[in-house]
C-alpha cells in the first residue's frame, strides 16, 4: 500500500486519550505530522520525527482535525419546506406537523430521485469536513417506503437507522401503526438498518409505545436510539437511560432527574443546536450537562423541516456561543463523542490503526471553527485515506 505523510501541521487535534496530557481534551500536538497507509493512520507525532512516505503533503502550518462524525441526520426525503421555515420566523410555532408534508413528497419520489438527493447532501457534508454520518429513514412511513429509504441510505453509510416511528401517518390509529412498525415494517427495514429510533414526544409516540418499538427492534438485531425531550419535558430521556441506549438525541427540556440519569447511565446526550437556531426554541444546557458529568455529542439533525443545515462547523459555533461549550469541548463533541454515539472507536480520533479520516483547516487552530462562524475553512479532506476535497 502507498503511504502519505502530511507534515508541517501547525496544530494537530488527535482526540487520542493517550495524549490527553499535556494535550488536554483534544490530545493536541504542535509542529506535527501524520502518516497514512491505505485507509488507516500509520503514525502520528512530531514533524521532525516523521518517517518517509511515498507522497508528501505540506500543511503549511495549518491545523488538522479528525473528520466530523455526524451521528444524527435525516437525508432521505423529497420536497422543500422553506415556506414552513418562513412562517416560523414570522411567529408560527414549530409542532412537527410538517413531517407529514415531507412524507407525501417522499412517497411520490422515485428511488433514483431520492438517491440523487442524498448524494448531493452527502457531498455537501463532505466538503464541510464530515467524513462519517448516520442517516435515518422516517419520511416513508409505509412498509415499502421505509425499506426503500433505508436501502437508499445504505448506499452512503453503514450507520443507517430505521425511524418508522417518526409520527403516526394519516388514516391509521396509533395502536395499528405501532403494530405495523413492530411487524411487517420492521421485517422489511431490518436488513437495511443497524439502528432503530423512535420520536418519543407529545404528538408522536409515548414512552410505552417507544419501549415496545425499541424492544421489537432489539429482537431483530437493531441497536436502539431515541429522539426525546425536544418539544417539552417528558420521560423519553429516562427511558433511554433505563435501556442503556448508546445515545438519546435533542435533550432540550431536562429535569434534574433526567440529568442524573444521563450521568449515571453514561448514555450520550446528543445535542442538535441547529434545530434551536431554526425553530427559536431554547438551546439545551450543554454547560450544565458537561459540568454534571454527562457525555455530550453534537450533530446536525439535517432535515427539511426543523433544521436544514449540513454544517457541523455551524453546530460547533452555536454550541460555543449559545450553549457555553468551550471550543475544545464542542469539537470533541462533534468528532470523538459523535463516534461514541454511534458506538464507534475507529473514527473521530487520529491515532495509529484508526480510520484515516481527517480535515485540513485553512486556519492555524481549530478554535477558528467557532471564532470565524460561517466562513468556509475546510481546505482539504481525507476519507479512508483518500483525498476527497482539496
Amino acid at each position: 500500500m502507498s503511504t502519505t505523510v502530511i507534515t508541517g501541521i501547525g496544530e494537530l487535534v488527535t482526540n487520542d486519550p493517550d495524549r490527553s496530557e499535556p494535550g488536554g481534551l483534544l490530545g493536541l500536538l504542535t509542529d506535527a505530522a501524520v502518516v497514512i497507509e491505505g485507509s488507516r493512520i500509520a503514525w502520528v507525532g512530531l514533524a521532525a520525527d516523521a518517517p518517509a512516505a511515498d507522497v508528501q503533503v505540506d500543511a503549511g502550518g495549518r491545523a488538522v482535525i479528525p473528520g466530523f462524525v455526524d451521528s444524527h441526520s435525516h437525508l432521505v426525503f423529497a420536497g422543500d419546506r422553506s415556506a414552513e421555515f418562513e412562517a416560523r420566523m414570522t411567529g408560527e410555532p414549530y409542532s412537527a406537523g410538517g413531517i407529514r408534508t415531507t412524507v407525501a413528497r417522499t412517497r411520490a419520489a422515485t428511488d433514483e430521485q431520492l438517491t440523487s438527493h442524498v448524494a448531493r447532501l452527502v457531498a455537501e457534508m463532505r466538503a464541510q469536513g464530515t467524513t462519517s454520518l448516520e442517516i435515518k429513514s422516517g419520511y416513508g412511513l409505509s412498509v415499502l417506503d421505509e425499506a426503500r429509504s433505508l436501502a437508499v441510505a445504505a448506499q452512503f453509510t453503514d450507520e443507517t437507522t430505521f425511524l418508522g416511528a417518526h409520527v403516526v401517518p394519516a388514516g391509521t390509529t396509533p395502536e395499528d401503526y405501532v403494530a405495523l412498525v413492530t411487524g411487517p415494517m420492521l421485517a422489511a427495514a431490518a436488513p437495511h438498518a443497524r439502528w432503530i429510533d423512535v420520536f418519543c414526544e407529545d404528538g408522536a409516540f409515548d414512552v410505552d409505545q417507544a419501549r415496545a418499538i425499541l424492544a421489537a427492534g432489539s429482537d431483530s438485531g437493531l441497536r436502539g436510539r431515541l429522539h426525546a425531550n425536544q418539544l417539552t419535558y417528558g420521560k423519553g430521556v429516562q427511558l433511554a437511560c433505563e435501556l442503556g441506549l448508546a445515545a438519546v438525541d435533542h435533550c432540550t427540556f431536562l429535569s434534574p432527574l433526567d440529568v442524573e440519569s444521563l450521568r449515571d447511565s453514561r448514555t450520550i446526550a446528543t445535542l442538535l443546536p441547529g434545530v434551536e437556531f431554526s425553530t427559536r426554541q431554547p438551546y439545551p444546557d450543554a454547560r450544565g450537562l458537561i459540568d454534571a458529568g454527562v457525555r455530550v455529542a453534537l450533530a446536525s439533525d439535517c432535515n427539511p423541516g426543523s433544521c436544514f443545515t449540513s454544517s457541523m462547523a455551524l453546530c460547533i459555533a452555536l454550541a460555543v456561543r449559545e450553549m457555553r461549550m468551550s471550543p475544545a469541548e464542542a469539537l470533541h463533541a462533534a468528532t470523538a463523542m459523535g463516534a461514541a454515539a454511534l458506538d464507534r472507536d475507529d473514527v473521530g480520533v487520529l491515532a495509529p490503526g484508526k480510520a484515516a479520516d481527517l480535515v485540513l483547516l485553512d486556519a492555524p487552530s481549530y478554535v477558528h471553527l467557532a471564532y470565524r462562524p460561517g466562513v468556509p475553512l475546510v481546505a482539504g479532506v481525507w476519507q479512508s485515506g483518500r483525498p476527497v476535497v482539496g
